[in-house]
């Protein structure tokens, strides 16, 4: 697929990254993707029910530096620290391990985890436990660059990674969530709709998008087949109602969602 790469950014914002993590479904229908409540203290979109992620750390570009064979293809030092920043938060927010070449335990898993709740960066968990990455694993889906309001302005980058069997644990970190769940794209719409969950615009953009598939291997390939451009959502004006919109072409089946949906 093409990425791109060159897009430029207002010099504040933050470079970040999040995962849409599949795995199949107990019941055997539809996959489902991982979500977490993130708590109602933090000062950016608290509250808000969103995939695992974060802002890239010094120590995960310091990591990417590291790694043998880069820049390779679409990958460059810029993308493999976003990678690394999706593998990290992954499993310092929810206790799962993805974008690994090794099979890992879930004790390893837990072990990890409190490695870096301690403050120790993930190239100290890697060489802990004898892993090693995997980037490849994590497939490129989106990039999104909202900055029509005041506040942080992120970055971010999404990827998506599969767990594969559908018997996987999962624990709050206590800090930045208060509650993970598994669930389809399509029922977290209806959540979302009916007021059970708070998802802002980027959310549910990418929640309609995902729900147009019912596997990771059917997301994977439209995800493949779709330029990665970055998204800019702005605001406009149609029928006397101010509304968010975004670009079209970009891979999304729904262009635009109320001015509310910015904050929740």
């Amino acid at each position: 697929m093409t990425l791109e790469n060159s897009i430029g950014r207002p010099p504040h914002a933050r470079p970040a990254a999040t995962v849409v993590v599949f795995r199949r479904a107990p019941d055997g229908g539809a996959s489902q993707i991982l979500m977490l409540i993130r708590s109602k203290q933090l000062s950016f979109v608290g509250g808000a029910a969103v995939f695992p992620g974060g802002k890239v750390d010094p120590e995960d570009r310091e990591l990417a530096a590291t790694l043998p064979g880069l820049p390779n293809g679409d990958m460059d030092l810029e993308e493999a620290a976003h990678r690394i920043t999706a593998i990290r938060e992954t499993l310092e927010e929810a206790g799962l391990a993805i974008g690994l070449a090794q099979k890992i335990s879930a004790e390893d898993a837990s072990a990890a985890r409190a490695m870096l709740h301690e403050g120790q960066p993930l190239n100290a968990v890697l060489a802990r436990f004898g892993w090693t990455l995997a980037l490849d694993t994590l497939v490129p889906f989106a990039r999104w660059l909202p900055h029509f309001k005041r506040g942080p302005i992120f970055d971010t980058r999404f990827y998506l990674a599969d767990l594969g069997t559908g018997a996987v644990d999962i624990a709050v970190d206590g800090t930045e969530n208060t509650h993970l769940f598994w669930t389809t794209a399509s029922d977290a719409l209806t959540m979302a709709k009916a007021g059970e969950i708070q998802a802002i615009f980027p959310t549910r953009r990418n929640l309609e998008r995902l729900a147009q598939f019912d596997d990771f291997a059917a997301t994977r390939a439209h995800a493949e087949s779709v330029p990665v451009r970055t998204v800019t959502p702005w605001i406009a004006e149609e029928n006397g109602e101010r509304i968010l919109r975004i670009q079209e072409n970009h891979g999304y089946p729904v262009c635009w969602g109320k001015l509310s949906e910015a904050a929740g």
